[in-house]
């Protein structure tokens, strides 16, 4: 499958001029948790690829945002999404004007969480739905519903998460860029376009392990999807591992957290609580289960950093 020509964009509206740092850092960690089992951890900075669009946002928002060619840019997303902050924050530096539709209804007088103030503070206009009407989004006429009522008729839509075609092209980027550095590679999975990016793009010797963050176990037919639209069929040597959502998105657990912190305090690296703490703590019982042969080199995607403290610890209604 070809991948579609995108616009030539006056610089101002080129997401490359953004400097990302790529590819990103990938850091040795030396830890006995792993080093006792015979294994070698090594984590993929992909948190260091631009202090505003973090991580897996970068790699699928720059091919959207591309595709764009200057229009409003709509995206959904609950109340506490990083994707809804990485559109944002590209708008305000590539002068976009950006559309948030968030999943629940305003409270009337009550404040933004952090999250959403970020959002706005960063010019996304928001416009809340109800969750009904959000979950029926990717019907045409709800979709229409939809744009009509926030004023944006004309908008380039991204879907939630930035999971498209274009996105999963982006991250397969990622995958290339380890080749040849690790055995398995593991990524915290919320709508799967990283990590159907990241899997078409490894060597063929290589695996990729996702943890997801949701329950539900519906994510393996999500990522064929996503890569038959992207690639055309499925690719890569991948699998997952449910049991580490810890009650579902945006939900921590008082073990969790203690992980997160302890991790911290070993590595020196800000463990990010809704994503990045699930797969790492994931990683480290799958180690203890002998589930990776002694020799084996596995990196962990570190696709984000913590923020705001308020939302990290946050509990999905």
């Amino acid at each position: 499958m070809t991948v579609p020509d995108l616009p030539d964009l006056p610089e101002a509206l080129d997401p490359t001029v953004l400097r990302p740092r790529l590819p990103s850092p990938l850091q040795e960690a030396v830890d006995e948790r792993f080093a006792r089992h015979g294994v070698r951890l090594l984590l993929k900075r992909d948190d260091l690829i631009h202090p505003d669009l973090i991580g897996n946002k970068w790699r699928k928002l720059a091919p959207n945002l591309r595709a764009a060619a200057g229009r409003t840019v709509l995206t959904f997303g609950g109340a506490y999404s990083n994707h809804l902050r990485a559109t944002a924050a590209a708008g305000r530096l590539l002068g976009l004007p950006t559309v948030g539709v968030v999943r629940g209804q305003e409270l009337a007088g009550r404040p933004l969480n952090p999250s959403l103030s970020r959002c706005a503070a960063d010019g996304m206009r928001l416009h809340f739905v109800d969750r009904s009407t959000y979950r029926r989004k990717t019907d045409p006429e709800t979709l229409a519903g939809i744009l009509r009522g926030a004023g944006a008729e004309d908008a380039y839509v991204v879907p939630e998460g930035g999971s498209n075609s274009l996105a999963v092209r982006g991250c397969r980027e990622l995958g290339e860029e380890l080749r040849g550095h690790a055995d398995v590679v593991a990524l915290a999975c919320g709508t799967g376009g990283t990590f159907a990016g990241l899997a078409a793009g490894l060597a063929p010797d290589q695996r990729a392990l996702g943890i997801p963050v949701l329950k539900g176990g519906f994510l393996a037919a999500d990522i064929e999807g996503l890569q038959e639209d992207a690639f055309g069929g499925r690719r890569g040597d991948w699998w997952l591992d449910d049991r580490f959502h810890c009650g579902g998105y945006a939900r921590t657990t008082p073990e969790l957290d203690a992980f997160a912190e302890d991790f911290e305090a070993r590595h020196g690296l800000p463990v990010e609580r809704l994503y990045v703490a699930k797969l790492l703590y994931g990683l480290v019982a799958l180690t203890a289960e002998d589930a990776f042969p002694r020799g084996t080199t596995v990196a962990a995607v570190i696709t984000g950093s913590p923020f705001p403290p308020a939302a990290e610890t946050a509990r999905a209604s």
